[in-house]
């Protein structure tokens, strides 16, 4: 009697992309994220959790349904602009892939550089793989010289502050094993771009392993930044809460 050993089958990946007014940058970003995996030979879908957005963002994703196909291209929308970390739980809630890759919808995360992240998990098992703008390799284009301040300031204070052993506390491309995100996600309280910091700081608490990955971050070319006054304060408040409680 002969018998065949079943074949494993090869891991998914699934890319939450949340968006609010992102008509002008998402057939690009889906684009160049189909063109990738497809080239990487991965198995994949595209979660776009869109907060109602007013300039016919889901309109265009609906047509990239039609070109791509529904199983590849999946649209959880929601009511109105919930947060950014709301939005990761309401997408994660839908995906399939045994890896989440979160990053950001606008341009600024290529995703030329998820084979190397993808690479990175498979050579080292890790639980997460983190892209990183302060190691080499790693860097920021088209931001002004106070933008760059203040980023390195924020990450620099957090990095002092919580000692993650993460170079980029502050960045939101990523590569998790789904049940690590899973575990970790349900306790982060923040809900703006705090939301990346505490996620990763979580993590490396509960004893989840990080690589790194450098990535040039390209600053937006169109629609307008999300980040103002409001999120730089609920930052700082979650820095302090972090801080006290973990």
């Amino acid at each position: 009697m002969v018998t065949t050993r079943k074949q494993a089958r090869p891991p998914k990946y699934s890319v939450l992309l949340p968006t609010y007014n992102e008509r002008e940058n998402i057939a690009l970003i889906v684009y160049l994220l189909v063109e990738t995996f497809d080239k990487a030979e991965l198995d994949y879908e595209i979660v776009v959790i869109d907060d109602n957005s007013p300039d016919g963002t889901q309109d265009v994703v609906r047509q990239l349904q039609q070109a791509y196909g529904e199983d590849r291209i999946l649209l959880r929308p929601r009511a109105g602009k919930l947060g950014l970390g709301t939005a990761y739980v309401h997408g994660l809630k839908h995906a399939t892939g045994d890896y989440v890759i979160i990053m950001d919808a606008d341009l600024s995360h290529h995703p030329k550089y998820i084979p190397a992240m993808v690479k990175k998990q498979q050579q080292t098992g890790c639980d997460i793989v983190t892209g990183t703008r302060y190691r080499a390799g790693g860097g920021v284009f088209g931001w002004n010289f106070k933008r760059k301040l203040t980023s390195r300031g924020a990450n620099l204070l957090a990095q002092t502050l919580l000692q993650p052993g993460v170079s980029d506390l502050t960045g939101s491309f990523r590569l998790f094993r789904k049940p690590c995100l899973e575990k970790v996600m349900p306790l982060c309280k923040s809900r703006g771009y705090a939301f990346q910091m505490e996620i990763a700081v979580r993590a490396k608490r509960m004893g989840y392993t990080v690589e790194e990955v450098p990535i040039v971050f390209v600053d937006r070319v169109f629609g307008a930044s999300k980040l103002g006054g409001a999120e730089i304060v609920m930052y700082l408040q979650g820095l302090a809460t972090l801080f006290l409680t973990t």
